[in-house]
């Protein structure tokens, strides 16, 4: 209870405005509720009862009880309209509200928080947490302000029969039992309720994201049994939720209308007694039949607090997450290709350290090929080049500037870092280059020329604003890559990263593509930065496997096992490196061998 207090009490005090207009409409439609019991009372005493005993009723009285009437129930309705408008706007703006801070939340929070944490979660935090967070809003300005009704009828109650006013009241104690009994059995299960929301979302996820394996092995029976044991757990905590709501409602409605009744027995032998007045009954078991409103409407919000106490905590998980990078004032100086310096790198993934003590540098407008076995740390080094984590030891420098240095964004205007796995919006390839970026069609051009995928958009039924379909599917594997590639280029970054960035490209295509980055200083623009180098140089880093690709490169560092083995051009690491000389030959070895049996194989063929 106290927990789902802090939470109401956060967005009272967040929409101050909206909710004491709400709560004053509210009291608006309470106090007109009460005002009609009294002018039900005065009509019955004055127009009512006159009627049946002298069979007659003065005009003046019969207009009184009628503009009594109508006028209550005018300005209730004005109440209610009031307050269910203001009350939806206060329950939309606080979910808008969180969601904007758990989606900013995410935006902030580094990448290997992101891996430790299912996609389905993160959605159910923003979608379905924040709804059930603020669920307990719409009912909450029409509770509180029906509280006004609650008082004034209680007040009313008493100064007409103390007696029937105190027979009334022994419901409230019974009424806070009930509700603590429902809040320690309800708790729990909206936990658990909360909780598969996520799961199931998670998983619904999982397939979607992976309907090309699922498909294509076959899985779609595991699959649906999986996605559907976990839906039917949530339909089972959703029953048991349903069931405790469902045995707490009708008791609360039941306890007013108990209590009416023992209001009448009770009224009816005072009536006797000539304690009270016919007009006096009807008064007060109107009012204690109004009792019931202000209890139900208090039942509402108590039957939403405990899944709202649930939203909010999750809520609350992602928005207190620690590990979100804090960001410096620095710029990285000049324009042109920048030099970078990696100095005693180590990063682990919990326990299990993937980088160790990684020194290296590159020189401004250089090309390097990072080379190693698979599982070497290569992508996860490239991520750090990119500030994408953060390393747990050394640092990394652009031009002598540590990158934790550099202000928000300074990193995103410098480094261009294209991934293993190619990701496409669903828009158009204009759209999927620029991504909001101010640039010209012809330097979209340009940048399609150099990723060598200018020939196939030209051939796209609308060009540039070909729409490509979720995730590029109508777009081939290495048609993604150069789109991917031409996005970074487009940028003109002064470091260009490339994860694996052209496996899936033809290899002469990839040639081409890295001899024009090689290259990209002549095609430029003839500027020149305070430094002396080309205006439109990038440092490349590459992450390769074929032999072709690290050839292009000017230097190649060797990784295996979290470590620097060796680094040098590629014939000195052949001549003098046995892993490397391995690794970056036996795809050509492999070919050979099998090149060698086919032939031994056409000979037999022949001598046969």
């Amino acid at each position: 209870m106290r927990q789902g207090l802090r939470v109401l009490g956060v967005a009272i005090r967040t929409e101050k405005t909206v909710f004491a207009a709400a709560v004053l409409s509210s009291a608006l439609y309470g106090g007109m509720t009460v005002a009609s019991a009294w002018a039900l009372g005065w009509a019955t005493e004055n127009a009512v009862l006159p009627a049946f005993a002298k069979g007659e009723v003065t005009a003046g009285a019969l207009w009184i009880s009628v503009l009594l009437i109508v006028g209550t129930a005018l300005l209730k309705a004005l109440g209610v309209a009031g307050r269910r408008i203001l009350a939806g706007v206060l329950q939309y703006r606080m979910q808008a509200r969180s969601r904007r801070d758990v989606t900013k939340q995410y935006l902030r929070l580094p990448l290997s928080w992101h891996q430790q944490h299912p996609t389905g979660q993160l959605l159910s935090n923003a979608s379905a947490d924040a709804e059930a967070a603020w669920a307990p809003l719409a009912p909450l300005p029409m509770a509180v302000g029906v509280i006004v009704m609650l008082v004034t009828a209680a007040v009313a109650m008493v100064v007409t029969d103390p007696v029937l006013a105190l027979v009334g009241f022994l419901i409230f104690p019974a009424i806070a039992v009930l509700n603590l009994v429902y809040q320690r059995r309800l708790s729990p299960l909206a936990t658990r309720a909360q909780q598969l929301r996520a799961e199931v979302s998670e998983i619904a996820h999982e397939s979607f994201d992976g309907a090309l394996v699922v498909k294509t092995l076959g899985r779609e029976d595991l699959e649906t049994a999986r996605f559907e044991r976990r839906a039917r757990e949530l339909r089972d905590a959703n029953i048991a939720v349903g069931r405790v709501r469902g045995l707490f409602d009708p008791m609360l409605e039941a306890l007013p209308t108990l209590g009416v009744l023992i209001v009448l027995m009770v009224g009816a032998m005072r009536l006797s007694a000539a304690s009270i007045t016919s007009g006096e009954l009807v008064q007060v078991a109107y009012l204690f039949t109004l009792l019931a409103f202000p209890i139900r409407a208090l039942g509402w919000v108590l039957a939403e607090l405990p899944r709202s106490v649930v939203g909010w905590q999750r809520v609350q998980a992602v928005l207190d997450a620690t590990g979100s990078m804090d960001y410096g004032r620095s710029s990285v100086p000049g324009s042109g290709a920048v030099g970078l310096a990696v100095s005693g790198l180590s990063y682990s993934y919990g326990t299990a350290e993937v980088l160790h003590d990684v020194t290296f540098e590159v020189a401004a407008g250089r090309t390097v090929a990072l080379v190693g076995p698979t599982g070497s740390g290569k992508s996860t080094l490239v991520q750090a080049l990119g500030r994408l984590v953060d390393p747990d030891k050394g640092e990394v420098r652009l031009d002598g500037v540590d990158l934790r240095e550099i202000a928000y964004g300074g990193i995103a205007d410098t480094v261009a870092l294209v991934p293993q796995q190619t990701f496409l919006f669903d828009d158009t390839v204009r759209g999927n280059i620029t991504l909001g970026l101010d640039v010209s069609e012809d330097q979209v051009w340009a940048a399609l020329r150099l990723a060598q995928a200018d020939g196939f958009v030209a051939k796209l039924p609308a060009g540039l604003d070909t729409k490509v379909g979720e995730r590029g599917t109508t777009l081939s594997g290495g048609q993604r890559q150069r789109i991917a590639l031409a996005r970074a280029v487009v940028r003109r970054p002064r470091l260009l990263i490339l994860d694996d960035a052209t496996s899936s490209v033809d290899p002469q295509v990839e040639s081409k593509i890295l001899y024009g980055l090689r290259h990209l200083n002549a095609a430029g623009t003839g500027e020149q930065d305070a430094a002396g180098r080309p205006d439109d140089a990038s440092t490349v880093v590459v992450i390769a496997y074929r032999l072709a690709t690290i050839a292009l490169a000017d230097e190649v560092v060797y990784l295996d096992r979290g470590n620097v083995v060796d680094r040098g051009s590629h014939e000195q690491l052949l001549e003098r490196c046995p892993g490397y000389r391995n690794l970056v030959t036996a795809y050509e070895r492999e070919e050979a061998e099998r090149a060698a049996i086919t032939a031994e194989e056409e000979e037999e063929e022949v001598v046969a």
